[in-house]
């Protein structure tokens, strides 16, 4: 069956000329960063570093109650892991995530090799683990620690040449690793994952699995098959996990996600049939599956914390939190119904 796809028109906010110019600018700051071991070196000297322990983000807590990611300075650091009995040069073991508006690298760096509560005493912190950190940090810190520590596991999960056997070098941005022994090139990859919400025209369909929260539903998800195109991901899925067929879709957006080892979620909407909506759900795949009104999901979308109801009684409906791409797509979904609805 042909499909089509569709894009979403950007929504620009901010002034295009300079927004522009600053984005030029930055990223190829950003690139001589990774291709020059000495302009990154100075970065770094002059740069804020980030901090995990065993792949958990450092975040300090503010007077105001408000979690947010402390960036230390390069001689900060260096003094810190002094005090602690390391030498100051594995600040030199960052790697780079980005930098400012101002031109100025941010890094990150794991010390799990170093006594997490001295660290977080002298820091004046807590690691946390990311899936909480999640719901603790301000919205353009979270994408931050979620890049840091897909990175920094990248690192230590490709320590030798698959072909060789050999150990890999990084270079000081940590943006690719090298296998002297043969000059093979390793870069850092994400699996791409198509995440849909189908709906009929009047109702969406979203579905949980046996390990999600209590009372959780999102989106359909899965990995791409070698050699698919996304269409074909989205359509097998969807077939595959509840027996639809699917008859267009249109893309909305992407995401970085660093569960469970850094996926590239590509979000779409996919429609159905009206006539073609029994649900048949791979219970292999999924626990439940069912089709949402615009009600229910409205109330889903008015919970800002998971609901505590107690064992004995059904759990509340809700929601992946706002910084999720599901929530994306779901929200999306009640613009469109709403906005179908009063053009009635």
């Amino acid at each position: 069956m042909l499909m089509c796809l569709r894009v979403l028109p950007a929504r620009v906010t901010r002034n295009f000329s300079r927004c522009c110019s600053n984005y030029v600018a930055r990223m190829r700051f950003i690139n001589k960063l990774k291709e020059d071991e000495g302009a990154c070196l100075t970065a770094l000297e002059s740069g804020n570093i980030f901090l995990y322990h065993t792949l958990a983000p450092l975040l300090r807590k503010t007077q105001q109650g408000v979690f947010q990611l402390p960036l230390l300075p390069f001689k900060d650091l260096e003094g810190i892991l002094n005090r602690l009995g390391k030498d100051g040069s594995m600040v030199k073991d960052s790697v780079l995530i980005t930098c400012t508006e101002q031109n100025r690298a941010l890094f990150c760096l794991d010390v799990g090799e170093l006594d997490q509560q001295a660290v977080e005493k002298e820091c004046g912190g807590n690691f946390v683990d990311l899936r909480k950190a999640f719901f603790t940090l301000r919205g353009e810190e979270a994408p931050l620690v979620a890049r840091g520590q897909a990175l920094l596991r990248w690192h230590q999960g490709n320590g030798f040449c698959s072909a060789s056997g050999k150990p890999t070098t990084r270079n000081q941005a940590g943006s690719q690793r090298v296998c002297h022994s043969n000059g093979l090139i390793y870069y850092p990859k994400m699996s791409p994952v198509i995440i849909t919400l189908v709906s009929d025209g009047k109702r969406c369909l979203l579905a949980r699995q046996a390990s999600f929260p209590r009372g959780m539903f999102s989106a359909l998800a899965g990995f791409c098959d070698m050699g698919e195109t996304l269409e074909e991901t989205l359509r097998r899925e969807v077939a595959e996990e509840v027996g639809l067929e699917v008859v267009s879709v249109r893309y909305s957006g992407s995401q970085h996600w660093p569960f469970p080892q850094s996926s590239f979620m590509v979000a779409c909407h996919a429609t159905v049939s009206p006539g073609n909506t029994q649900v048949d759900v791979d219970h292999e795949e999924l626990e439940e599956a069912r089709w949402f009104t615009l009600e229910e999901i409205r109330a889903a979308l008015k919970l800002r914390t998971p609901p505590r109801n107690p064992r004995d009684q059904p759990p509340t409906i809700w929601v992946p939190p706002s910084y999720a791409i599901a929530h994306k797509l779901i929200r999306e979904w009640v613009d469109d119904q709403e906005l179908h609805y009063d053009g009635k």
